[in-house]
């Protein structure tokens, strides 16, 4: 009989959790021909960046999830419409992303570009991590 007992395989002194998510882009591995696993930092940022787009009505059964960006980006470019977003932002990912802890949400307007720069810092909930920048263009 071995004297390898289960619960000893539990007890890991690791504090961290490992996030995994799939690659949406469905790159294939070439040793095991499965589908790219991402992890930790990159699966969150896609997460964050997969509530961000989404409206409300888009996700089945969840009618409630999303930050309705799209309605505002149509509206005048100016620093009103900016904070419109900023809160829908900072409001969908306190709301529904528990890994993050928000630091700060910047949008940004630019008139020459007729775009919104925004910029996420924020915070990996039970990781190492040091503080996360996240950049991405409306």
């Amino acid at each position: 009989m071995s004297t390898y007992d289960a619960t000893q395989s539990n007890e890991s002194k690791r504090t961290d959790k490992v996030y995994k998510d799939l690659n949406l882009d469905f790159q294939q591995n070439s040793a095991t021909k499965d589908i790219i696993k991402i992890t930790d930092v990159e699966a969150v940022k896609r997460s964050v960046r997969n509530l961000i787009s989404l409206n409300h009505y888009e996700k089945p059964f969840h009618p409630e999830i999303g930050s309705n960006i799209r309605q505002s980006l149509f509206e005048p470019l100016n620093t009103l419409t900016a904070g419109v977003l900023t809160h829908n932002i900072t409001n969908v990912l306190e709301t529904h992303e528990p890994r993050i802890l928000l630091h700060r949400v910047d949008c940004t307007p630019d008139i020459d570009r007729n775009a919104y720069n925004i910029r996420l810092d924020f915070f990996i909930i039970n990781a190492t991590t040091e503080l996360i920048s996240f950049e991405f263009i409306l």
